[in-house]
């Protein structure tokens, strides 16, 4: 479960990334505030990184 989690919140986090940056440089394809897109996204990212790399699923034992 807390691997389901740490991914989506990668991917989300990347998606973000991407959209806030393209939109500080370039055009802005969000309605959104590009600045809190890639705040958002960074912060997003990283923590699904981290949760993927220092969380460990432990199966469940069926006693």
């Amino acid at each position: 479960m807390i691997r389901v989690l740490a991914i989506i919140l990668t991917i989300g986090g990347m998606i973000a990334l991407i959209l806030g940056v393209l939109g500080i440089f370039g055009n802005n394809m969000v309605t959104l505030s590009p600045w809190a897109l890639t705040i958002l996204g960074g912060i997003f990212f990283i923590s699904g990184v981290s949760m993927l790399k220092y969380r460990k699923d432990v199966p469940t034992s069926t006693e």
